[in-house]
């Protein structure tokens, strides 16, 4: 009766909150708790990044838009840091990271995932091996294991192209380093946001739950859901209820799910049926 719900993701969208303009229509408590809430994050964006070129910090940062909203796997940490690069200026270390955090993350895939393919004719072309930095063969592979997802394709051939003429010499770099950043960033972002998503309309997602995600029965044990995404859930039943407290490091998040299930095999449908229709006395949290 139970399905794995994603828990663990990463995001962060103070840039778009930076970015959205007081509208003349709302009323004067909203206007002001959005003034505050603009005013706190600034702050705290000089506390993260220096005092020092401010301004161009603050639209380096608005520029690039909300980080995404993804489940933990093997590209947060780096990607922080890339963004990082990008709004304190350094734009050249942005672009070329953005780049090998695209090829790092294609090779954990082929690494975490080619054992589960050893009957597919691709699995004899990296066999043994232990990275790899050809991209279009890296990305027909997984095209062909159907793990990377249409739109996924179609950004990482993207970003193929801006990694070659950002490692590759070209003098035009000299003075586009910034536009090629912002243009590397954010296509792994969408990489990223398509392929590691934790909402949104990936296949593996049960439709039509607001607010949770929960992984098809199907899809349980297809290889990328379990190396990527299972590790990043809980198993819990249709009326488990979650905690959070606030801690000095983020936000802990606690799952209590003490009900008595019947033991029995439900349909994806009937999961998110139960979900969504619960009702506070059905919780097992008083």
């Amino acid at each position: 009766m139970k399905r794995y719900r994603v828990i663990n993701m990463d995001l962060d969208s103070r840039a778009s909150l930076l970015k959205r303009d007081i509208l003349e229509s709302w009323k004067p408590e909203v206007k002001e708790l959005h003034k505050q809430n603009k005013e706190q994050i600034e702050q705290e964006l000089r506390r993260e990044f220096g005092t020092a070129n401010i301004k161009t910090k603050l639209q380096n940062f608005i520029d690039l838009g909300n980080a995404p909203f993804s489940t933990l796997a093997f590209h947060n940490r780096f990607l922080h840091q890339i963004r990082y690069a990008f709004v304190i200026g350094s734009y050249y270390p942005a672009l070329t990271g953005a780049c090998a955090l695209g090829e790092r993350i294609f090779n954990h895939l082929l690494l975490g995932l080619r054992d589960s393919y050893r009957g597919q004719p691709e699995y004899k072309q990296i066999y043994g091996k232990g990275s790899f930095d050809n991209w279009d063969k890296a990305i027909k592979i997984l095209e062909g294991w159907n793990i990377l997802l249409p739109d996924t394709l179609t950004e990482y051939r993207k970003l193929a192209l801006i990694r070659n003429r950002a490692i590759h010499f070209d003098p035009a770099t000299d003075h586009h380093d910034r536009p090629l950043a912002l243009e590397a960033i954010k296509t792994l972002s969408n990489i990223i946001q398509e392929q590691f998503s934790a909402f949104g309309q990936q296949p593996w997602f049960i439709p039509n739950i607001p607010g949770a995600s929960f992984i098809k029965k199907d899809w349980e044990k297809q290889p990328f859901i379990k190396v990527v995404y299972l590790p990043n859930c809980a198993l819990v039943g249709p009326l488990h209820q979650l905690k959070f407290q606030v801690k000095e490091h983020g936000t802990e998040v606690t799952i209590e799910d003490t009900y008595e299930y019947e033991n029995r095999v439900i349909s994806d449908e009937e999961f998110a049926d139960l979900f969504t229709r619960r009702k506070p006395w059905d919780s097992p949290i008083s």
